[in-house]
């Protein structure tokens, strides 16, 4: 599975390592482009799922404020629900575009 902004691949994991929660999909820290994600504020989360952390994306010289997210320290409650421990996990908004399935070679794009 890819995440991909502008062009840009976010992150690259393979199916079964990214975890759905709510709807949403969190691809496992190590998955993530190196120096791609700037991170942003941290607020509360309003689901419930603990601290959340706010990311930028960068493409080139220009960061996309908000795009991104994770809860570093997820509420116990939070894992309980989702059935696996997804601290640093990151998640997308909906300009990022999600392509399910192979994880291509490095560098392509399907």
């Amino acid at each position: 599975m890819q995440a991909v902004f502008e062009g840009t691949v976010i992150a690259n994991a393979d199916d079964a390592d990214v975890v759905v929660i709510e709807g949403d999909r969190y691809f496992p820290p190590t998955s993530i482009t190196e120096g791609v994600l700037q991170a942003g504020s941290t607020s509360e989360s309003p689901s419930g799922q603990g601290e959340r952390q706010s990311y930028a994306i960068r493409v080139g010289e220009q960061d996309h404020e908000d795009l991104a997210w994770a809860h570093l320290h997820p509420s116990a409650e939070a894992v309980e629900r989702a059935g696996v421990d997804f601290s640093g996990y990151v998640a997308f908004a909906p300009a990022v575009t999600v392509r399910e399935g192979v994880v291509p070679q490095e560098g392509a794009l399907p």
